[in-house]
């Protein structure tokens, strides 16, 4: 629960930048980078799905660690071994296989929403920014 929360506030934050940044500063960015403006006026841009992908699968690997320190440092009836072993498979709490496992299935969770997320957003930026309904 803890994980798709902090990936949720992730890809809010990506959603907000994007369209805070003014279109001449977003016209200029893209410019360096190589990449489309859908419409210059409104500085609407196409999320890239790798830079996505990547970044919140590593923001969930972070929270994931950060959750077993929590749980490392408090007591019995805080921890949130419980949750984890529900949500992530074959996962067993405080042994190294279980921490590797957790890790990288943490990652794969946080890489498997922004392969969803960003065809999605991309689609009804397009569809939208377009002037249809």
């Amino acid at each position: 629960m803890v994980v798709m929360v902090a990936m949720v506030a992730m890809v809010a934050m990506v959603v907000a930048t994007v369209m805070k940044t003014s279109p001449r500063q977003t016209q200029n960015k893209l410019a360096r980078i190589g990449r489309k403006v859908i419409n210059p006026e409104k500085g609407a841009v196409m999320l890239n799905i790798k830079v996505v992908s990547w970044s919140l699968g590593l923001w969930s690997a972070l929270t994931f660690v950060v959750c077993v320190f929590y749980g490392l440092a408090t007591p019995q009836a805080l921890h949130m071994h419980a949750l984890l072993e529900q949500l992530l498979p074959a996962f067993k709490w405080l042994t190294w296989w279980g921490f590797l496992l957790g890790l990288v299935e943490s990652f794969l969770y946080g890489a498997y929403a922004g392969l969803v997320y960003v065809p999605i957003y991309n689609f009804l930026q397009r569809r939208w920014d377009n002037g249809q309904p």
